[in-house]
């Protein structure tokens, strides 16, 4: 996606060119947007690049209709969805986290930030009972509600991201039957409201001391609990204790006038709802910090487990979960996660060095890793002479190439990572196929081996094994004495064709 596309969108729109780009996200984000401002004329804009088509219209759609109820959210000035672009109103550089972070001595927080977290969780409930109600929820992606899918997804994103990569022990299948009985908890509670999803300090700005708000892109109908826990539970927040209760107060004054509201009852599913939302939150913190080695994101890990340390000690939720909150109380204990965030400091800022000689060699071990195509062709030939090392056969997880919309792509697209990563047997193919690499890769440096190939196969060599290839190669890249080399085999033979 082309700069190009934002800066004829904002010459098209104001008729003044553009005399100034400067990103202001890149990769250090978890959405996979770029996010820039385009300045020219005296006039400044934001533009967003993004190519999953699905979730930019959501964000339109709401945003316009947010804005016709009244509510502070950007403006949008022009859109280009077949290139995956749209412009909105700039609004500053300052987020709700960034105040908080600028004004505040341990638990002594400043009263401008607490008036700004009062007027946010007072406004919390326009977007969830005013607009919520004749919000147009065909346009939410992925799912319209927050129902028992979007649940298992958390969930299992919760597992195999964060409990399986941080080694934290548990029964599988009593940790599923904990699940299960979560989300049938969490389900009865009311949920025909709008459901925000990603409500926090990071994506609240504050321009001219008035809050403005961004990234409900992912929302759907749902329970009202969820959105204010995001707020008064975001890790890295790390709001205190007695704060917290003030702010969940205000919300439920606020509240008050749009609802018929039992506090009683409400309180009753609160806390299940602030569990599932750490989880996904370590979901996330795990998928880009363990997995995809961004350390930064890792350094928000003692602070949920903070968090709950704080619910283990406080709170007595009214359903049984004890494999659940045993995985937790061994995630609270475990020294190797309270050490994450030293640890992440120290690998962010060394990330960009080059990666220490291996005692295997001076060029260290070298992984080979490629996708390739049963039907055609077959598995990589050994080039080295060590037999091939693991061939995994992706052909039994779910095909996106069978349906149209996903047939001109590859795995390295985001619908179709995005379809992919919607499937819980994919996730579990990706860790248990990650840990035996892992593990083979510990041995090989141990005893001095120079080579190991990884090959992954589905019946077209053109979506699973692309994907699946690009997230181990992902996984590895910068790991102390390695060398990964990528290839999609079967892409580089469509491509050969093309060009032919």
């Amino acid at each position: 996606m082309s700069i190009d596309v934002l800066k004829k969108l904002f010459e098209e729109h104001w008729r003044l060119p553009v005399q100034k780009v400067e990103p202001l996200q890149g990769q250090l984000g978890g959405s996979g947007r770029n996010i820039i401002r385009l300045a020219g004329g005296g006039i400044t804009a934001v533009g967003i690049l993004y190519d999953v088509r699905e979730e930019n219209t959501a964000f339109l759609e709401f945003s316009r209709h947010f804005r016709r109820h009244g509510l502070p959210v950007p403006e949008i000035y022009a859109a280009d969805l077949d290139h995956g672009a749209y412009l909105e109103e700039d609004l500053g550089n300052t987020t709700l986290f960034e105040l908080l972070s600028g004004n505040r001595a341990g638990e002594d927080i400043a009263p401008q930030v607490v008036e700004a977290y009062r007027t946010v969780a007072g406004i919390l409930p326009r977007f969830q009972v005013e607009a919520g109600k004749d919000l147009n929820y065909r346009a939410c992606y992925p799912r319209r509600s927050f129902d028992r899918q979007s649940i298992s997804w958390d969930l299992n994103y919760f597992k195999y991201y964060f409990l399986k990569l941080a080694g934290i022990p548990f029964n599988e299948q009593a940790l599923e039957d904990d699940f299960g009985r979560l989300t049938r908890f969490l389900l009865s509670a009311p949920r025909d409201y709008f459901l925000y999803r990603d409500f926090q300090s990071r994506n609240v700005m504050l321009r001219n001391g008035q809050p403005f708000f961004l990234d409900y892109q992912g929302g759907r109908k749902g329970a009202l609990h969820y959105d204010i826990a995001s707020l008064l539970y975001d890790a890295k927040a790390d709001l205190p204790a007695a704060l917290r209760q003030h702010l969940l107060e205000q919300y439920l004054d606020s509240l008050g006038h749009y609802i018929e509201l039992n506090r009683e009852a409400f309180m009753r599913h609160y806390y299940a709802f602030v569990y599932i939302r750490i989880m996904q939150a370590l979901g996330a913190y795990g998928f880009r910090g363990f997995y995809e080695r961004k350390p930064h994101f890792l350094q928000s890990v003692p602070f949920a487990l903070k968090n709950l340390r704080w619910l283990l000690q406080h709170v007595d939720l009214p359903v049984a979960l004890p494999t659940l909150m045993a995985a937790f109380k061994n995630m609270v204990e475990s020294e190797k996660l309270q050490g994450l965030a030293s640890f992440a400091l120290v690998a962010h800022q060394t990330q960009s060095r080059p990666a220490p000689a291996s005692t295997t060699g001076e060029q260290g071990l070298a992984v080979k890793i490629f996708s390739f195509s049963y039907h055609q062709g077959g598995p990589p030939k050994d080039d080295a002479g060590h037999g091939g090392g693991f061939v995994f056969d992706a052909r039994g997880l779910p095909n996106p190439g069978r349906e149209e919309r996903y047939k001109a792509l590859t795995g390295r697209d985001a619908p179709v990572i995005d379809y992919l990563e919607q499937h819980e047997t994919v996730h579990k193919f990706l860790a248990d196929a990650t840990s035996m690499v892992d593990a083979s890769i510990s041995t090989y440096q141990q005893r001095g081996f120079n080579h190991l190939m990884v090959s992954f196969g589905c019946t077209g060599g053109q979506h699973r094994s692309v994907y699946l290839a690009e997230q181990v190669a992902k996984h590895l890249a910068g790991k102390p004495g390695i060398r990964v080399a990528l290839r999609h085999l079967q892409l580089e033979k469509m491509i050969g064709e093309k060009t032919a």
